[in-house]
């Protein structure tokens, strides 16, 4: 296979284990952790639920059981398969959601079994027309496309920029990496979410901090390399510092770690770093397996 089609402290609770994120932003700061059906929904990976304004949003579902695929070609660990854990529910409590956004269609973030298994009436957001018209094909019939003022339930979804590796890597793999975007949820009374998505650290990062001012920032940390290159197509530790620095009051959440072959930084790693640095820890988060979070 070719790269992948890459002031106050919230609540915490604990879910199964995974490798997995689910926010809640509620309207007044940290919220506790609630019973009920949507209780313990998260997922590995890059997928996360955001549970915002009573509507649950499902992000880049990749929902293959461990080992379904081949490493990808050309990246760090190829001989492993993907994903690396299994999932910690049943596919169909996975999909509990009132739409799905699909930030590009990498098989880390839009999976063969997401096609399948998805409701084929589900609303689901893409990055752009190319995208949506490939989800329409698996016999979608909603797919709308993600704009910078996009409203649904009631809260406006703005799509962001991002850049999937160094100028270099799209100089070179640029077809294979191809195009990708984050998401901005926001409504008056509510907390600004923003999920960067996999990008590397650069301007469209830079822009859409200063712009949205969000109060918590998500960020697939999980350095993901391809061989013969430097650096990363996606965001690591010295990222979310950076993030850190440039939105002094936001939260700063990493994910995107230990569920597939080429993420090459643990947890661990960035929470040394983390120590190291001395961040805040009511500001920074690197979720354990099965970590919830409430705004």
């Amino acid at each position: 296979r070719s790269l992948p089609s890459r002031t106050r402290a919230p609540s915490r609770c604990r879910r199964p284990r995974a490798d997995h994120l689910s926010l809640r932003a509620a309207k007044d700061g940290a919220a506790p952790c609630r019973d009920g059906a949507r209780r313990g929904l998260t997922i590995r990976n890059a997928t996360i639920k955001v549970e915002y304004a009573g509507t649950t949003f499902l992000i880049d579902p990749m929902l293959a059981k461990k080992g379904a695929y081949p490493g990808f070609e050309g990246t760090y660990n190829s001989h492993l398969r993907n994903p690396l854990v299994e999932l910690p529910m049943p596919v169909n409590e996975v999909m509990k959601a009132d739409v799905v956004i699909v930030t590009h269609t990498h098989l880390d973030h839009w999976d063969d079994a997401a096609r399948q298994n998805l409701p084929k009436n589900m609303p689901i957001f893409a990055q752009n027309e190319e995208d949506a018209e490939s989800i329409r094909k698996d016999g979608f019939t909603d797919v709308r496309v993600l704009t910078e003022n996009t409203v649904f339930n009631g809260t406006r979804l703005s799509k962001t920029g991002g850049q999937h590796g160094d100028d270099k890597m799209m100089t070179d793999l640029g077809k294979i990496l191809g195009k990708v975007s984050g998401v901005v949820f926001e409504r008056p009374g509510h907390k600004t979410v923003y999920v960067a998505g996999d990008t590397v650290w650069n301007r469209h990062v830079e822009e859409s901090i200063q712009k949205y001012q969000p109060d918590v920032i998500v960020l697939n940390t999980g350095y993901a390399r391809v061989l013969g290159y430097d650096g990363s197509i996606i965001m690591g530790k010295e990222d979310l510092y950076r993030a850190y620095q440039s939105a002094p009051k936001a939260m700063v959440i990493g994910t995107h770690m230990e569920s597939v072959n080429h993420a090459t930084q643990s947890r661990a790693e960035l929470r040394d770093y983390i120590a190291e640095k001395g961040l805040n820890p009511q500001r920074v988060r690197v979720p354990a397996d099965g970590q919830a979070y409430s705004f």
